[in-house]
């Protein structure tokens, strides 16, 4: 018998998880980091058929402030995977019609914020990379790690994570936190 005190409830991750169709045990789901990279990279895939409710539980997720750099890890692990452009995964134009207005808001300033990163870093004049070696990686764990850290330009080279610390540290300016949602949504005529 079960004692009704030793059940845990399901948190974010599980709830995530399942509807992408980890198997429990099979990731740690106390690495927020692990749990978003999986995520995003099962929801991303065009085969994969519970994309919108992924999306639907982003959304819920967004109501409680403490689940919003939970959130943003998750979109921006989708953003950078659509990016690259491949057949297997959506299309930012298939993504975008199923985030809820909170995402949405989320989604358009990791957009804003990588657009300043790129702009940055052309400005800087050091070389980009290009991102065809990366996309040509056959190993799954470090295709899903190396294409969830890094975004494709649509000169052919990418950007990673290093290139978004270099720019915050150069120019100071991270992404917006949780209290530009309600911003946002009372400018639009939503909050």
């Amino acid at each position: 018998m079960r004692m009704p005190w030793r059940r845990r409830p399901v948190g974010r991750s599980r709830r995530l998880l399942d509807l992408v169709g980890i198997k429990p045990g099979s990731v740690d789901t106390t690495d927020d980091l692990e749990v978003c990279r999986q995520v995003a990279f099962r929801a991303a895939r065009r085969d994969h058929g519970a994309t919108a409710e992924v999306l639907t539980v982003v959304e819920e997720l967004l109501e409680d402030e403490t689940e919003y750099e939970f959130v943003v890890t998750v979109l921006e692990n989708l953003q950078n995977l659509v990016s690259h452009g491949l057949d297997t995964f959506r299309s930012t134009d298939e993504i975008r019609p199923l985030l809820g207005p909170r995402s949405t808001i989320c989604w358009d300033s990791l957009t804003g914020f990588w657009v300043a990163v790129t702009d940055w870093r052309v400005g800087t004049g050091m070389p980009l990379e290009p991102v065809a070696p990366l996309l040509d990686i056959q190993n799954e764990q470090l295709r899903t790690l190396l294409w969830t850290a890094n975004r494709t330009l649509s000169t052919g080279e990418k950007l990673g994570i290093a290139d978004a610390v270099r720019y915050e540290k150069a120019v100071g300016s991270p992404l917006p936190g949780y209290s530009h949602i309600a911003v946002a949504m009372r400018a639009t005529g939503q909050g």
